[in-house]
Order: structure tokens, then C-alpha cells, then sequence
């Protein structure tokens, strides 16, 4: 899970901090320079296009990992540490695998940087990775913060409302703005959050097991869902043990399952291996996406934060009917 500079990533750090200069995030706006934003993971980059609404032309919103990379491998480049170094609003996660940004932020040649670390945000509310009944893991002994924090509507809402109240801080001629729009997206997300307690509510089942990695901690502790999974959402293992098969098909019989879930990108040859130990050996393989792939394409084609939760919440029902 973590990510280590190397000696060349040093280097990077040590020649933007002698050659750049500082900047002045307000003076820029006053010049009719775009502000300049930049964040690391596809959730964020899309909360910042919607709170930004009609004033997004007067923004460069970054998206670092649009190549579909996962952060948990990612690697900045120079241009990447470049433009965080001199933009004026960086969201990150926080966690391990994004200790990298923690390196780039000391040396950003923009001290005016406002810089927004999501796990900071949750506070206390912030989980640990779980390692339950019938996981393989090669997960460290003292458990990591969970950084999957986005795949909670609840928490989106709390990220919205804290990225609206420091853009108005660095723009504050547009802050109605972003108030306004900021208000709008959070009833939509309020909307779905709702959507989701009543299916769940109502659905004959309450346990998705995933033939995969667990990203989804904060999701199904929302609506109280339980789960079996192959691996915990920190674990780099891709060859399930005989005796997790064995267990999680064990669950499907024992619980009469319908689907077995994967996380986007899978290959889905551990969701195969479970289904032929299970007695009922036709099954649905679905899949939940935790936008750990997104990349610049599927942005193109109108791929949204929330029309991915939506289909994420069409899974489930069918996973719990």
C-alpha cells in the first residue's frame, strides 16, 4: 500500500523548490487568470466540476489518475508534482498510498496552495481497513485508515460542503455561486442516499459477498449491510486460498446468494472459482465499481460520480433480491 519516493521523485521536489516562485492564489484571480485545481481521484475531480457549475471555464480542473491507473500504483510525473506545486486548490486523499502529495506539498512553490486532505475532513469518522471471517490478506499488522471514503453518499456530502466553503475563500466574487450550485448537487446526493436506505430496507437479503477486494467498508456501513469478502480494499493479493474459496462458497449456500460481486477491472476468474463450489452453479457475477479506474475517456463520455453510484445501487438490489 505505500508508496515510496524514490530518489529521483526527491530530486523533482528539490528543483521545483529552487526554481519556482511564489504565487498569490487571490492576485491571480485579480490578473483573470483561471484558477488552477488539481486533484487525485475521479470523485473529487467531479464534485469540483459541479460545485464550479457555470463557472467551470474559468477553472484547469486536473485530474492526476485519469489513465485509469489505481492509486494505490500511482507514480507522479514531473508535470504532475509541476502542477500541483503552483495551483491554488489540491484535493487529495491523505492515506498511505497518496503519501507522495504529503512530499509535494512541502516544497509547493504556491504557499497560498489551499489544500484539501479528505481523511482530515472525516476526522473521527474516518474507518479502518477490516480484516473479517474468511479473508486472505497481506494487510500490515496495525490496520491502515480505509481511503476508500468516497463511496459513501453521506461523506460526498460532507467533502461538497467543505470544497464549496474554500473555493469561496479563494474566489470570493463567485462564492454565491458555488453556493448555490453546491446546494443543488447536495440534494441530488441527498436524494440518492435516500433511494439507497429504501431498496435496502426493502430487499429480502442484507449480505453482498464480493470474490474480490473489499473497497466498500464506508457503503455498507451506511445501510448496515453485511458482507463476505476474498480480500480486504488493502490487500495487492489476486489468487484467492483454497481455503477462502471453499468459504465463501460456503456462505452462498448457507445463505441461499443469487450473486457473486466483483470491483471493476476484475477478471472474475475467483468469482468463477467460488460459483463452481456452490451448489447452485448458475449465478450472477456483478460488478460494483469504486472509481478507482476512471480515466479520461469515460469523463468524455459523460461518466458522473453519481450516475456511477446509481448503477452501483442497481447491483445491489439485485445482489440482495
Amino acid at each position: 500500500m505505500k508508496h515510496i519516493l524514490s530518489a529521483f521523485m526527491s530530486g523533482i521536489l528539490l528543483i521545483l523548490c529552487l526554481t519556482s516562485c511564489s504565487t498569490d492564489s487571490k492576485d491571480s484571480l485579480k490578473n483573470n487568470e483561471k484558477l488552477q485545481i488539481v486533484t487525485t481521484t475521479f470523485p473529487a475531480y467531479d464534485w469540483v466540476r459541479e460545485i464550479l457549475g457555470e463557472k467551470s471555464d474559468n477553472a484547469d480542473i486536473t485530474f492526476l489518475l485519469d489513465t485509469g491507473v489505481d492509486m494505490h500504483s500511482f507514480q507522479p510525473s514531473v508535470d504532475d508534482i509541476l502542477k500541483i506545486s503552483e495551483c491554488d486548490m489540491f484535493v487529495y486523499v491523505g492515506g498511505e498510498s497518496d503519501q507522495w502529495a504529503q512530499d509535494a506539498l512541502k516544497e509547493a512553490s504556491n504557499k497560498d496552495m489551499t489544500a484539501v486532505n479528505l481523511l482530515e475532513v472525516l476526522g473521527d469518522s474516518v474507518k479502518e481497513e477490516e480484516i473479517i471471517e474468511g479473508m486472505d490478506h497481506d494487510c500490515e499488522e496495525d490496520p491502515e485508515s480505509d481511503e476508500h471514503v468516497w463511496l459513501s453518499l453521506k461523506n460526498a456530502k460532507k467533502f461538497c460542503n467543505y470544497i464549496t466553503q474554500k473555493l469561496s475563500e479563494i474566489d470570493p466574487e463567485n462564492a454565491e455561486s458555488f453556493q448555490h450550485n453546491n446546494q443543488a448537487y447536495v440534494e441530488k446526493l441527498s436524494d440518492l442516499d435516500k433511494k439507497y436506505q429504501s431498496e435496502i430496507n426493502s430487499a429480502k437479503r442484507n449480505v453482498l459477498l464480493f470474490a474480490d477486494r473489499f473497497p466498500f467498508r464506508y457503503l455498507t456501513d451506511d445501510y448496515n449491510i453485511s458482507y463476505y469478502a476474498a480480500f480486504p480494499g488493502c490487500s495487492a493479493e489476486t489468487e484467492a486460498s483454497f481455503e477462502t474459496i471453499t468459504f465463501l462458497a460456503g456462505k452462498i449456500n448457507e445463505r441461499k446468494l443469487t450473486s457473486v460481486i466483483t470491483i471493476e477491472g476484475s477478471d472474475k476468474k475467483i468469482a468463477d472459482t467460488v460459483i463452481n463450489e456452490t451448489q447452485p452453479k448458475h449465478m450472477n457475477i456483478l460488478t460494483l465499481d469504486s472509481m478507482q479506474s476512471i480515466t479520461s475517456k469515460d469523463i468524455e463520455n459523460g461518466l458522473t460520480y453519481l450516475s456511477v453510484m446509481e448503477n452501483n445501487l442497481e447491483n445491489i438490489k439485485t445482489a440482495l433480491n
